[in-house]
This record gives C-alpha cells, sequence and structure tokens, in this order.
C-alpha cells in the first residue's frame, strides 16, 4: 500500500503543478480553458486518492493525528507531496 500511496503522492503534485502553471495560464492568459477541463479532473481524481489512501494508512500503520494533518495538508500546496515522500515516507518503503 506504501508504494501505492507514493506513486498517487507523485502523480498528485505533479497534477498541481500542471494545474497551476499550465492549465491555468492557458485559461486565462491564451483563453483555453480546455486544458483546466482536463488536467482538472484528473488532478481532483488524484487528490481524493491521496486523502482516501492517506486515510487508510494512518489507521494501518497508525499514524498521529499530526503526521495525518501534515501529509493530507500538503495535497494542496505545489510541491507538498514531494515534501511528504522524502520526510514520511523515504523510510516505510
Amino acid at each position: 500500500m506504501i508504494k501505492f500511496f507514493k506513486i498517487i503522492a507523485l502523480l498528485e503534485g505533479l497534477s498541481l503543478l500542471a494545474l497551476l502553471f499550465f492549465a491555468m495560464p492557458m485559461k486565462y492568459m491564451f483563453e483555453n480553458p480546455e486544458y483546466v477541463k482536463h488536467i482538472g479532473m484528473a488532478h481532483g481524481v488524484l487528490f481524493l486518492a491521496y486523502i482516501a489512501i492517506a486515510t487508510l494508512l494512518k489507521f494501518e500503520l497508525n499514524w498521529d493525528f499530526k503526521k495525518y494533518f501534515i501529509i493530507c495538508i500538503a495535497s494542496v500546496l505545489p510541491f507538498g507531496t514531494f515534501y511528504i515522500e522524502k520526510k514520511y515516507l523515504s523510510q516505510l518503503s
């Protein structure tokens, strides 16, 4: 489950960066909202998967609330999931 969570965390982080630094500028600077529609949907699905798996792992690995909260909050910050992978998940392999 940890390996799958790492993959989801990576994809979620990349999708957030693509949404913020590619799709949103395409929408507002070049008036092309098509990218936001597709990248936004992918990001939304990956975000929900990230939170769901983090919740499952909280109970499976007995994470305290602070650790769980930090891991969840990182999913809404650019580069946050990459930090979580290095700080919390790298030693769990």
